[in-house]
């Protein structure tokens, strides 16, 4: 404890070099942290988009991941409703959403456009959709929506090319199961905007049992398995997959393409700046220190002489790197905390990113943990500068460091 007294009184000495130090040691973990937490909370938006869209796992026939559809709903599910009974009885289990994928033309009698729909149910698809959903016009599926008044949810772009709105007819066109050419007349019930102007205006929702009217089908393309915790996905994943053997699965993360692309970026771009960021800590320290063992030569020769050990010297001025690093690494832990508050406060927003139309909130969410690596690495780094700046003064002969200029 005394030498750590005797660090801190001696970091005190010169009170001006040792504050500039202290600055840039936290302005240095502020910047990891503010990094990190915005790279988190990009991370976590996209994830829960990816999984809100797909299901945390998608289960299918054997073969429809692998091979290409000859007729619609070849590779189909018949028996999914006693499969979604059974995996519903689940506590940890949400929602089991059936869905068929299918595309063709929509027309409005005057004109026709190339279209992908998804079969869904209404009672639950909308409400994992969650934000990620926006309603522009009307309203969504209605539950309660009758066999002879089909409704329809389009994209915003699809309505506007469309030249319709709420209330309006639409007429779908596909090929059944057997290869014929189905129309189905359906009602605009609602329209809405993901965000991305290639799907508004391709895309739209109809009833799972619209949509297996239209394909003349019973099946549908996939179950969605909605967890309560993302975290559960793996483990669902293998205790499912022994319990449906006979089933293909996929996990969120397996068809979620735009959040590895971005995840991939990212880590490498924060991962950078972390580096740097903690290079020029170090190079700071190790100024400060040098010149504080180039200004205490003599004192250092004088502690040799009374019989001081060299390692004794080191440890002194390694720890007034750790005095240093931790009084840095904490006021630039608590401003990082402040600044993700006052983001979070503020709610300002990104402009949207390529591909999209809407932006998203610029917040701050820094992980527990990655404070603590944040403090721990700079402090780290901090005593292994002091450490390599006080070695070589130390390692002087005492008639050389006594008789230092």
């Amino acid at each position: 404890m005394k030498w750590l007294i005797l660090a801190y009184s001696n970091v005190l000495r010169n009170k001006r070099r040792t504050f500039i130090t202290i600055l840039i040691a936290a302005v240095g973990v502020t910047s990891i942290l503010v990094g990190g937490g915005f790279a988190n909370f990009t991370y976590e938006g996209l994830r829960e988009m990816a999984a809100r869209d797909s299901g945390h796992l998608i289960m299918a026939h054997p073969s429809y991941f692998d091979k290409e559809e000859e007729m619609q709903m070849q590779y189909g599910l018949s028996d999914y409703q006693q499969l979604s009974q059974s995996m519903a009885s689940d506590r940890e289990i949400r929602y089991v959403l059936p869905r068929i994928q299918f595309s063709g033309l929509v027309s409005n009698g005057e004109k026709s456009s190339i279209f992908i729909g998804t079969g869904v149910d209404p009672a639950g698809e909308f409400k994992v959709k969650g934000p990620f959903l926006t309603m522009v016009s009307g309203s969504v599926l209605s539950k309660r929506e009758t066999a002879d008044n089909p409704m329809v949810v389009i994209g915003q772009k699809m309505a506007k090319s469309m030249n319709v709105k709420k209330g309006d007819y639409l007429t779908l066109m596909s090929t059944t199961t057997e290869g014929s050419l189905n129309a189905l007349d359906v009602t605009v019930q609602g329209v809405m905007t993901t965000g991305v102007p290639d799907m508004d205006s391709r895309a739209l929702y109809v009833n799972v049992r619209t949509a297996q009217e239209l394909l003349q089908t019973d099946k549908v393309s996939t179950l969605s398995i909605y967890l309560r915790n993302t975290e559960d996905t793996d483990k669902y994943r293998d205790m499912l997959s022994t319990q449906y053997p006979d089933y293909a699965w996929k996990t969120w993360l397996q068809k979620a393409f735009y959040y590895i692309g971005v995840k991939g970026i990212y880590d490498r771009i924060f991962g950078l700046l972390g580096i740097v960021i903690l290079v020029m800590v170090f190079f700071s320290i190790s100024n400060t220190v040098s010149m504080s063992v180039m200004e205490r030569t003599r004192e250092i020769g004088t502690l040799r002489a009374m019989g001081t050990y060299q390692w004794e010297v080191n440890r002194g001025f390694t720890l007034e790197g750790l005095v240093i690093g931790t009084i840095g690494s904490v006021a630039g832990a608590l401003l990082g905390f402040f600044i993700s508050m006052l983001f979070m406060l503020l709610e300002l927003q990104m402009p949207p990113p390529p591909g999209r139309s809407e932006g998203y909130p610029l917040a701050i969410d820094i992980p527990l943990d990655f404070y603590g690596i944040a403090i721990v690495l700079t402090i780290v780094v901090c005593m292994l500068a002091a450490w390599l700046s006080a070695r070589k003064a130390s390692a002087k002969s005492i008639v050389e460091a006594l008789t230092h200029v």
